[in-house]
């Protein structure tokens, strides 16, 4: 009984590290997020309907990576924003995206290639079609609740909380989701956000309202 015991024992050891070994890799990437869309996502009613089919078709997602890697290439502090757009409001989960990802220059070819591989493969829905691969500063600063991003002339965030977490004592008026997953998500005040605008989509530019969502990231 004693030795049979003991080889139990010893075969619930061997195990117990691949168990914490797989746990451990489950969580390989976390980081801040900010996203805008071209719709308020926190409004009236009557508000929500005179936007939902006539626009809402475009965003601009931003990640700051703080730790965690991809097939073995160390991303923290890669910074990333992607730019979405589509036919139809971005509510719709059938329809097709396309996307520009633009990585901050700071970060070396392996690590671009790595964090838009593992974009495209936990994000597949949010970004859709990845057009181009865009190489540019991008600036990601969070200060408390506040977020600014920059990539340039292509694009820029600038989104706030807003005041007395009023999203979340009034979660009726929340009309859409964010196009990723997020921990501790809040709806956030754009004071303004605009997409410089190629061969790839129109621009835009949006400020003073509610459309913007915020929090933390991981997969």
């Amino acid at each position: 009984m004693r030795r049979m015991l003991f080889v139990i024992t010893g075969a619930v050891l061997a195990i117990a590290p691949l168990v914490i070994g797989s746990r451990a890799e489950a969580v390989r990437i976390r980081g801040d997020y900010v996203e805008v869309r071209t719709a308020s996502v926190f409004a009236g009613a009557c508000h929500f309907n005179g936007e939902v089919t006539t626009t809402g078709r475009d965003a601009l997602m931003a990640w700051h990576i703080t730790s965690g890697s991809w097939q073995g290439v160390p991303l923290k502090g890669v910074k990333v924003v992607a730019i979405i757009t589509s036919d139809s409001n971005l509510s719709e989960t059938d329809i097709a995206r396309r996307s520009e990802i633009v990585v901050d220059t700071a970060a070396t070819e392996a690590q671009a290639s790595a964090v838009v591989e593992a974009l495209k493969k936990n994000y597949a829905g949010a970004v859709g079609n990845v057009a181009h691969l865009i190489r540019a500063p991008v600036n990601f600063n969070r200060t408390s609740n506040s977020y600014s991003v920059d990539a340039g002339s292509l694009a820029s965030i600038n989104v706030q909380a807003m005041p007395d977490d009023l999203c979340c004592k009034m979660p009726n008026l929340v009309w859409y989701s964010p196009l990723v997953p997020l921990k501790n998500r809040k709806v956030g005040f754009t004071a303004n956000a605009n997409y410089g605008g190629d061969d790839f989509a129109s621009s835009w530019q949006r400020s003073g309202e509610n459309s913007a969502f915020y929090g933390t990231f991981e997969f």
